[in-house]
């Protein structure tokens, strides 16, 4: 099975990345929730294309929409697995040179804390003092955890990160978004990938008002896994209130089979996808988002 959105060629980043699922006896009515290709727009990326190929059993895309951040989701049906399912997904982004931030409204859902990301009195006392500077916010979220591959999961919250003084990514982010929340910052969690990372990665955008259109407002990235703002070599997929709002893979089927979960990523600059398969144009219509 072949999904192509196709655009204008230009100067691309391509992103390939590959999810595997494996199960010990033959599964049943496999339903996928996939949230891994980038929106059309966010600020300065375009998204050029996207497509996604289904191996080791027959599949269909159920449908293809935007949930209520935006962000692009597929739902996509398996009847049947022997033993294994792969989809891999390519997609292609370029940054236009123009200036641009991305814009939006409302805002309050981001300004209030999540199970994820409820603070407590160590993470006040992290943030007294700070101003509400998310440049202040970041170095200490930064400087209290020591990244470490396996201590936490998706279900850590922040002040468990910060209790442990280590995680990973999603832990730094969520930190940040308690943080940034607690003092009357609005901020919301980004799901994408960071150049030369193997897996995905996360990272926060701290909204501000735009003084020219009230009731809007603006994003402003901020990495503080690395303690630093974004720049061109993060390719942003989705935003949320949390992890649980942009979680990249999610699904259900039936039978008793204990099933694991492989991810490979592999990012390059230049990369164009395929066009020679692209469908007709007419049958285009159904997938854009």
């Amino acid at each position: 099975m072949t999904v192509t959105l196709f655009g204008t060629s230009v100067d691309d980043w391509s992103v390939e990345q590959t999810i595997r699922y494996e199960y010990s006896k033959p599964v049943s009515n496999l339903r996928q929730r996939l949230m891994v290709v980038p929106p059309p727009r966010h600020g300065r990326q375009q998204r050029v294309d996207w497509r996604l190929d289904v191996h080791g059993a027959s599949a269909k895309i159920v449908r293809v929409g935007r949930d209520r951040f935006g962000n692009v989701r597929l739902e996509v049906s398996v009847p049947a697995v022997q033993s294994w399912v792969e989809f891999d997904l390519r997609s292609t982004v370029s940054f236009r040179d123009e200036e641009s931030v991305p814009t939006i409204r409302p805002v309050e859902r981001y300004l209030q804390p999540t199970r994820l990301t409820s603070p407590d009195d160590a993470i006040d006392r992290l943030v007294a003092g700070c101003d509400r500077g998310p440049e202040r916010i970041c170095e200490r979220v930064h400087r209290a955890i020591t990244y470490e591959w396996g201590v936490t999961g998706v279900e850590t919250t922040a002040a468990e990160a910060l209790s442990a003084a280590r995680g990973v990514c999603q832990d730094y982010a969520h930190l940040m978004l308690s943080a940034c929340r607690s003092v009357g910052v609005p901020a919301r969690y980004v799901s994408g990938h960071l150049l030369g990372e193997g897996g995905s990665h996360a990272w926060v955008e701290v909204l501000h008002r735009d003084p020219d259109h009230p009731g809007r407002w603006w994003a402003e990235a901020w990495d503080p896994t690395h303690g630093r703002r974004t720049d061109d070599s993060y390719i942003t997929i989705a935003t949320g209130r949390d992890y649980r709002d942009v979680a990249p893979m999610s699904g259900t089927f039936d039978g008793d089979a204990q099933g694991s979960l492989t991810v490979r990523k592999v990012a390059s600059a230049g990369a164009q996808i395929d066009a020679s398969d692209v469908p007709a144009p007419d049958r285009l219509a159904e997938y854009k988002a």
